[in-house]
């Protein structure tokens, strides 16, 4: 299949979640994973009418920023190194990957040079795997009101990576969790916190994560295939 292809058959199925959670379509922002693939297979989402593209690395959000039509929605979706904020602040309209106070300094940092205040999201390891970056549950609501009065951010949500599951009703316990602190932390009050996004559900799982409430689903292999071959 066609990248367009793939592109209509993932908005169709985003759709049929919707319709079985009770949910408006237009409450769900397809983010395509663009990592690794070149800036010509992202021309054929573009034509295929798709403007919001996620990156992982902050230097190829650099670049493909810089040679793609203005006006395209980048999201910083990978782990951010503080000496690579300056790629991103600027150019992405939203960083998913916040897990430190010290990095939320970072890009407070970075974005009072470039006069900006930049929303993000903090990333929450729902699961309690070693190998994933984020807060564990228990920390969030914490981590949140450390960061809150920066006055160069602007929390807006949460951010999980699910598990990597061959069956993805494995993984809605944990898209169920962060709806839940979701809802338990906007319930708060927080100053300089707007608790209205969640960005949960990849490629294997993104149904599942619109029926329990995700905002943003992150799909790269199902749009442009697998990213290490670059085959559909």
């Amino acid at each position: 299949m066609s990248v367009q292809e793939n592109l209509y058959e993932v908005r169709r199925r985003i759709e049929k979640a919707c319709e079985r959670s009770g949910r408006d379509p237009k409450e769900v922002t397809l983010i395509a994973v663009s990592k690794t693939k070149p800036v010509s297979m992202i021309e054929e989402a573009i034509a295929a009418g798709q403007q919001v593209f996620g990156e992982n690395r902050p230097q190829e959000l650099r670049d493909k920023f810089g040679c793609l039509p203005a006006g395209l929605k980048w999201h910083m979706i990978g782990h951010l190194q503080k000496n690579k904020i300056k790629y991103v602040v600027g150019r992405a309209c939203l960083i998913h990957s916040i897990d430190s106070v010290e990095l939320a300094q970072a890009v407070n940092e970075q974005a009072a040079k470039c006069d900006v205040i930049m929303p993000v999201l903090v990333e929450v390891n729902a699961a309690g795997e070693e190998s994933k970056f984020g807060v564990s549950p228990g920390e969030t609501e914490e981590l949140i009101r450390q960061i809150a009065p920066l006055p160069h951010i602007h929390v807006n949500g949460l951010m999980t990576i699910a598990p990597n599951v061959e069956d993805p009703e494995q993984n809605r316990q944990y898209f169920r969790l962060l709806k839940q602190l979701c809802i338990d932390i906007a319930g708060k009050n927080i100053d300089n916190v707007s608790m209205i996004e969640l960005s949960m559900g990849m490629t294997g799982d993104y149904e599942v994560a619109v029926e329990e409430g995700a905002t943003f689903v992150r799909v790269g292999t199902g749009i442009f295939g697998d990213r290490r071959t670059g085959i559909l």
